[in-house]
């Protein structure tokens, strides 16, 4: 989220060019959803050093309504509870629109929405590897 509130949005593809050597995953979109701007942070640089882009971003529950609905986008990394409240209004829309998703939880997993249990799930904290491979998991349940 940037300082004044608003959510960050990006019109054109940033570091997707990149070359990822073939894996399936490569040049993803990447809608981020956490309210912890320096895990946003982080989760932003683990994703370009992969070669993927943050297409969008949202710090609140309401943001990311707004964005879940309207956003392009390939993929979600979404946080699990949103300062307090449940990330499942986020995860129906964007199950309709039949975007794929990963949880990020601190959780496990029993903090996450009982009907998306099957969902992949990092488990905060986590490595770039482990991005890596859930994103390839949901880029390749797709085709």
């Amino acid at each position: 989220m940037e300082p004044n509130g608003e959510a960050r949005r990006y019109g054109a593809s940033m570091g997707s060019e990149m070359a990822n050597e073939g894996k399936p995953a490569a040049g993803k979109r990447v809608f981020v959803v956490e309210d912890e701007i320096m895990i946003r942070m982080l989760l932003e640089g683990m994703l370009a050093d992969l070669g993927h882009s943050v297409a969008a971003e949202a710090g609140d529950l309401s943001q990311a309504l707004d964005l879940a609905r309207q956003g392009q986008f390939d993929l979600a990394v979404l946080d699990v509870n949103l300062n307090g409240d449940s990330v499942t209004p986020v995860v129906e829309i964007l199950a309709e629109r039949g975007v794929p998703f990963i949880f990020a939880s601190g959780y496990g997993q029993r903090g996450l929405p009982e009907a998306y249990r099957a969902a992949p799930m990092l488990q905060k904290p986590f490595q770039a590897d482990a991005l890596e491979e859930a994103i390839r998991a949901v880029a390749s349940a797709r085709c």
